[in-house]
């Protein structure tokens, strides 16, 4: 019984479907050829533009009819295939809307309707009702006797244990005109989807759409980047830097005038010591030279050497990657081991490297409180700079721990 109730539910779905579709096939029929008449007579006036915009208005609404009354029997309805218009004058929204290949899906999906909605409706109603009529035989033929029957189907309708042959050939029936029924609802469904699905019109706008955005994120997060370390460069090295200049410049005075002028010296070489500190760490980074040296696999391995946690690394040791991806992975990693450093109070961290195919995946793993904000400036930085190589990065961060950053970059063979 438990495998009974779908099969039925479906088939009574692909039953109103399908008659559904005689008042839906005649409907689309009027309204395609009256609106495209209507829109061709008035095309030659003033009112053209908006009559087309109306017409086209109507007709999108019945193709979305059609797409849920599809969903019936696809299991859910076809997704909008429809971009956004965008003009401000009356003439730019018609030629975007002209422009677009779903309009003109649309109107002959409503056109060519009429015949699959009338072939596929009189074919379900004649199936079903010649398998309910053989059902339903002592009844019916109890009420209307016709003694008059030919005769091959005479001692079926006029005695009582012809009748009851007759239920029993259409409950053996019963399952093939279920089936038929299903059948021809999905041709008539997938011929729907065929005109009425999203097609590469809209992909094709998507894409350039994400492209676009991802661009202007690429831009924005490198004037950013270039801003910081303008800052860092002005307020720190820069800042040491002059200040070792003004010890040594006091010391040369002194040296004229004292002979104890080690004490400067030696704070003079300790600035320069932490401001050549700086300017490496500045130079790490923007882009470490261990990734140009020796690649991903050694520059995490550095990375998990300097950690104050206990760090454990994954992967092959000699694989390459291209430079633009290494530089994006070994920041998911350095973010992610400063993280559990400084915020996340972890004491272990887990470190994945990974090539499947044409996909690179890092995964950092650590045992803290969690809670780590996706927003954050420094985890949204990182996003983009994944997002940047067409990556993911997917950040798990429940209250109470663990955190885990997962990035995903393509990476051609």
């Amino acid at each position: 019984m438990g495998s009974i109730g779908p099969v039925l539910l479906r088939t009574v779905k692909a039953l109103a479907y399908l008659v559904s579709g005689l008042a839906a096939g005649v409907a689309g029929l009027v309204w395609g050829v009256l609106g495209t008449l209507v829109t061709a007579v008035l095309s030659v006036t003033q009112l053209g533009a908006p009559a087309f915009l109306g017409a086209a208005w109507v007709t999108r609404r019945l193709a979305g009819l059609e797409r849920r009354r599809a969903g019936w029997v696809l299991g859910a309805p076809i997704g909008s295939p429809y971009v956004p218009v965008r003009g401000h004058s009356l003439r730019q929204r018609v030629l975007a809307t002209a422009a677009q290949p779903a309009t003109w899906r649309d109107l002959a999906w409503l056109i060519a309707l009429f015949p699959l909605g009338l072939a596929g409706g009189v074919a379900a109603v004649v199936v079903t009702a010649v398998d309910l009529g053989a059902i339903l035989a002592p009844l019916w033929l109890w009420a209307v006797p016709n003694p008059h029957a030919p005769f091959p189907a005479r001692p079926l309708m006029t005695t009582v244990p012809g009748r009851f042959a007759l239920v029993v050939l259409g409950l053996a029936m019963l399952p093939a005109a279920a089936w038929l029924v299903r059948r021809l609802a999905g041709l008539v469904a997938a011929a729907a989807r065929a005109l009425l699905a999203p097609g590469l019109h809209r992909r094709l706008v998507e894409e350039t759409e994400r492209l676009a955005a991802t661009r202007r994120r690429v831009v924005d997060a490198q004037a950013a980047e270039l801003r910081r370390i303008e800052r860092d460069l002005h307020d720190g090295a820069q800042a040491r830097i002059v200040a070792a200049g003004m010890t040594l410049a006091l010391a040369a005075r002194k040296l004229r005038s004292s002979a104890d002028i080690g004490a400067d010296i030696g704070s003079a070489r300790r600035q320069l010591d932490e401001a050549l500190a700086e300017l490496r760490r500045l130079v790490r980074g923007i882009h470490p030279p261990i990734l140009t040296d020796r690649g991903l696999p050694a520059a995490i391995a550095a990375l998990a050497g300097d950690s104050p946690l206990d760090v454990t690394v994954a992967g092959d040791a000699g694989d390459r990657y291209p430079a633009a991806v290494e530089s994006a992975a070994y920041f998911v990693v350095a973010e992610g081991l400063a993280n559990a450093a400084k915020h996340a109070g972890a004491g272990r961290c887990t470190i994945t490297l990974a090539r499947a195919r044409d996909v690179v995946r890092v995964s950092v793993a650590d045992d803290g409180r969690g809670g780590a904000d996706p927003a954050g400036s420094g985890l949204d930085g990182l996003r983009r700079r994944v997002e940047a190589l067409d990556g993911t990065l997917i950040i798990d961060s429940p209250p109470g721990g663990p955190t885990v950053l997962h990035a995903e970059f393509p990476c051609a063979s």
